[in-house]
């Protein structure tokens, strides 16, 4: 006891000492001193300005930071309480190791110490004080669950103006549990973040197109018809025949199958083409061999900017090109390996499949096929992340991708058709079956990075037939006045022919664009929005499965339908809390 209260003692001394040094807040030992503030009775006349007080040229005023010493206490440098600063370092250390036992003993991820909702947790714990009982296993999966459910209600409620503002594309993707369940996820797309809707638990039904139509009807009418611009789902001909009739039903909702997987299939047809699937069997035997020899692999890593080679995944048919890129940019360290003095005097050197390794490291036609067939394939993956990724809106760059693909295989092969006829005729084919719509033709005539690139903008009259389908489908009426606006937008007129506005096409996001410099063809510019801030995938529902996975465990794999779609519901839209307070404020 004695102890104790000596170190309360010199706690108390300690923060007595820091308030008369500073008594207004937190500054820096080496600061400067505060400016002094004149008299203004006795101060002259050139320190005197109206009301207030004119500083002098030589000293500068330095922030004491009091704005800051008021706010909540998690806020950084804002007032600490008085148990806080009267606590040892041994008591912190006690708190910090209460913490670390919990995410220890529950396994837990330690980077969930990054949600939004962990520091709010321990202020409202802290605000209460000792004594305060953690709520009961019943309480959190019934009630807690139940109040966190109406408040993510309303928030996803609240997304509602958004949708109406820049339109929403409605997503679907399936899942299988752990029980063999069918699951149908429903998803909604914004520039603001994707929505979870609900899962349709559909084990026991025939998934045909007029029960898909029906599931799809139900999620339109919760969004709202005039909010959604189109639905993306697989290209299975089950839901592209939903989404006809869904058309039929609601003529401004178009249907188009997701980009993503349309461009994996297409690398997946150019893989089994003779000369790529030799590569990548190739390649494939001179990776297995290094990373199942240690010695080799540490000689590899040992070399000055080494990195790790990539493995080709057997689902994602993008990383047998990606895995070739990776081995090629290491062809000098490999023909090294194999040449030097210690891969020969060792004993992996007589392994009788080193000497087809040796073969292939040291054969310059390899490397040049590999090089060739990465440049062939770059415009693809390029397109690629563009479409699977959630960060920007890519339905407006769908039609431009396609088109310049083609066209870059074309130069790459030196416009040799026997050359570049096999890699263009699988790309057209699956282009004109699947992936070939008015809306990416719409959307590509609207994006004004490439409208306004004359050189090469895409002129065949699909471009404008696709744009003026979409017109006459969303522009049910006054279409003479919306086409006076397009001839603004075509000729550079008024707002569209700001240097401002042609200097910022290719820098800005399309849909931002049309925010700034589309107020002279309002009518147009709410389409361009509209169309320009939607997706072409249905990457987002598949992203959707590791929440799914990570509620659905092993053990828990008796959940009901219900709860587990509560459970997900709750989980993944709690993030857009967090996401549209930040984008709001």
């Amino acid at each position: 006891m004695q102890q104790s209260l000596k170190e309360i003692e010199e706690s108390k001394k300690q923060a007595k000492n820091v308030w008369e040094e500073n008594p207004f807040g937190h500054c820096d030992e080496d600061a400067p001193d505060l400016q002094e503030i004149p008299n203004p009775s006795t101060a002259p006349q050139s320190q005197v300005k109206g009301k207030g007080l004119e500083i002098s040229a030589n000293k500068k005023r330095k922030a004491s930071g009091i704005e800051n010493y008021f706010a909540p206490r998690a806020t950084p440098g804002a007032q600490p309480s008085i148990r806080s600063v009267l606590a040892g370092k041994d008591a912190l250390h006690n708190a910090d190791l209460a913490i670390a036992r919990f995410f220890f003993d529950s396994c837990l991820p330690i980077n969930a110490l990054n949600s939004p909702y962990f520091q709010p947790m321990l202020d409202a714990i802290a605000a209460i004080g000792p004594g305060y009982k953690a709520p009961s296993y019943h309480a959190m999966r019934s009630n807690l669950l139940h109040n966190l459910k109406q408040e993510v209600q309303l928030l996803v409620n609240s997304y509602r103006n958004i949708w109406a503002e820049t339109g929403c594309t409605i997503m679907r993707d399936g899942w299988q549990d752990q029980k063999n369940r069918q699951l149908i996820n429903f998803l909604v797309y914004c520039p603001r973040g994707i929505t979870f809707v609900k899962s349709v638990d559909a084990s026991d039904v025939v998934k045909d197109a007029s029960m898909l139509c029906n599931l799809f009807r139900e999620l339109v009418e919760f969004v709202g018809s005039d909010n959604v611009v189109h639905l993306v789902t697989d290209n299975a001909a089950n839901y592209k025949k939903a989404g006809r009739l869904l058309n039929d039903i609601y003529p401004t909702i178009f249907w188009s199958p997701c980009a993503a997987h349309c461009l994996n299939l297409i690398l997946s047809d150019i893989g089994k083409l003779e000369v790529v699937s030799n590569l990548a069997s190739r390649a494939s035997l001179v990776s297995k061999f290094i990373y199942n020899h240690p010695f080799l692999l540490a000689w590899l890593r040992k070399r000055e900017g080494w990195t790790e080679t990539i493995r080709p995944g057997p689902t994602r048919f993008a990383t047998t090109f990606i895995a070739l890129k990776s081995i090629h940019e290491h062809r000098h360290d490999l023909q090294a390996l194999v040449t030097s003095l210690e891969f020969k005097e060792s004993r992996y050197y007589k392994d009788h499949k080193a000497n087809d390794v040796v073969a292939v490291v040291l054969d310059k036609k390899f490397w040049n096929n590999c090089e060739l067939v990465v440049k062939i394939v770059g415009p693809l993956i390029q397109l690629l992340r563009i479409v699977d990724g959630d960060e920007r809106p890519s339905l407006g760059y769908v039609y431009d991708g396609m088109y310049r693909a083609r066209k870059a295989i074309k130069t790459i092969l030196m416009n040799r058709k026997s050359l570049y006829k096999p890699y263009t005729r699988i790309i057209k084919g699956r282009w004109d079956r699947q992936l070939r719509q008015n809306l990416h033709a719409a959307a590509y005539y609207l994006n004004p990075a490439f409208f306004y690139d004359k050189e090469s903008f895409s002129t065949k009259k699909e471009v404008m037939k696709g744009f003026m389908d979409v017109v006459d489908a969303k522009v049910p009426s006054r279409r003479s006045k919306f086409l006076n606006e397009c001839e603004l937008y075509d000729k550079k007129m008024e707002s569209f022919g700001r240097e401002s506005a042609l200097e910022s096409s290719k820098t800005m996001t399309p849909d931002e664009w049309w925010k700034y410099f589309g107020y002279s063809a309002p009518n147009l510019k709410k389409l361009a929005i509209q169309l320009l801030s939607q997706t072409s995938s249905s990457s987002g529902c598949e992203r959707n499965w590791s929440v799914f996975e990570r509620i659905h465990t092993k053990k828990r794999n008796r959940l009901e339908h219900q709860r587990l779609n509560d459970l997900v519901y709750v989980h993944y839209n709690l993030r857009l809390k967090h996401k549209y307070f930040i984008q709001s404020t």
